[in-house]
């Protein structure tokens, strides 16, 4: 009896050389492919799948779920990952192992594979998410022992077997789009010296073309969730995530450009579009500044935010320490209601405004005008207490 395999395919170069690779080894090739928003047609994918040599294609649009249940706990936890990434790779790959291990259960398949490479990140979230829900299951990394040295080579195998691809030896970049962002590798972007060309970027337009005007949008948030942009009230998330996308990528908003640490111990560069995502979590941190007190950000700026990004960024989504710091992220939601105005403007945006009913902010307290209405004695008398510590210490080492 063949092997069967379900493999997490995208359509790409990789994952349809994989395919092919894989039949001729004797396995029984089972296609799942996620709709996490990418923006491409799938209704090809099918065809593409089957055409490659796998016996079945599902395709499956999970866009809600991962604005819902992916999206927004990596926006309530305001992280990043170097300061920088907004996690758009990360945060896909522990919903398409989850996904990717309940067809398996259902098809009978005792082997996943995905088409991640022996130096990337991906293998480690793949594998990790996968054994963290079934310890048993057998995961094949095809990339990492087939005898292909070059995505080049790769291009050849697929043109000589009539297998389809979007690469070209012209525009060997490598993508992976979703609801989140775009991460772009390959070719030029390899030199980290090198400005990334124009026709490596997939949603936002370049900076010198975008409108000379700025526009200004509003997103409004209830219980740590983005409902409404620029008023329009929205029944599915993934479509304001969506949109948000769309009308800062036309203002040229959303990119990254980094070199980044990997989790197997070099250093890469990176390129990412990711407008909604860098917004929404700027935004939401802007939104936590009125609305929790010192104590409270300060503990999570410190402590939640920068560990929460190295939990993803490292395939821990299904780590117990994840789904802690989620209920710690959740409480603080209940109180993050309101609104944020950002200004976009030739590649930048800036939070220009924000209001919320559960302010802490006191104009009476903040202002200079004859309304201010704090204490200034009872500040000379805290900055004397708060100084003591230093002022025995200067005097027992007689500074």
């Amino acid at each position: 009896m063949k092997k069967r395999v379900v493999l997490a395919y995208s359509g790409g170069l990789d994952t349809s050389v994989i395919v092919r690779w894989l039949t001729d080894r004797g396995f029984e090739v089972i296609t799942y492919t996620a709709d996490v928003g990418q923006g491409e047609e799938l209704s090809e994918i099918e065809e593409k799948a089957l055409k490659a040599g796998a016996v079945k294609a599902i395709i499956d649009d999970i866009k809600e779920e991962f604005a819902r249940d992916y999206c927004m706990p990596l926006m309530r936890a305001t992280a990043l990952y170097e300061g920088k990434y907004t996690l758009l790779s990360s945060l896909s790959r522990p919903l398409i192992a989850k996904k990717l291990v309940e067809v398996a259960h259902r098809e009978g398949a005792h082997y996943v594979a995905h088409g991640s490479t022996g130096k990337g990140n991906d293998q480690v979230r793949f594998e990790a998410s996968v054994w963290a829900l079934d310890p048993d299951i057998e995961v094949l990394a095809p990339v990492r022992e087939w005898e292909f040295k070059s995505r080049e080579e790769e291009i050849d195998y697929a043109m000589k077997h009539g297998i389809p691809v979007k690469a070209t030896k012209e525009k060997p970049y490598s993508y992976d789009r979703n609801l989140w962002g775009v991460a772009i590798e390959a070719g030029p972007l390899e030199d980290p010296w090198t400005e990334p060309p124009e026709d490596a970027f997939e949603i936002t337009v370049s900076p010198e073309k975008a409108p000379d005007t700025p526009e200004y949008i509003e997103i409004e948030f209830k219980e740590g969730t983005p409902i409404k942009l620029n008023g329009k009230e929205y029944d599915q998330l993934w479509k304001l995530i969506w949109d948000l996308n769309e009308i800062a990528g036309k203002h040229g908003v959303g990119r990254i450009d980094m070199v980044e640490n990997r989790l197997v111990g070099i250093k890469t560069r990176e390129v990412y579009e990711s407008p909604a995502g860098l917004i929404l979590i700027s935004a939401y941190d802007d939104l936590e500044s009125i609305v929790l007190d010192r104590f409270t950000y300060h503990y999570k700026k410190d402590h939640i935010s920068h560990p929460y990004a190295k939990l993803v960024y490292e395939g821990l989504w299904f780590s117990k320490l994840r789904e802690s710091l989620d209920t710690f992220n959740n409480e603080i939601a209940k109180i993050v209601n309101g609104k944020v105005r950002v200004k976009l403007y030739k590649g930048s945006f800036k939070i220009v405004g924000r209001q919320s009913p559960n302010s802490l902010y006191s104009e009476d307290l903040a202002t200079y005008s004859p309304k201010d209405a704090f204490d200034h004695k009872a500040g000379g008398a805290f900055t004397k207490v708060w100084a003591l510590p230093l002022k025995v210490f200067a005097r027992a080492n007689k500074r």
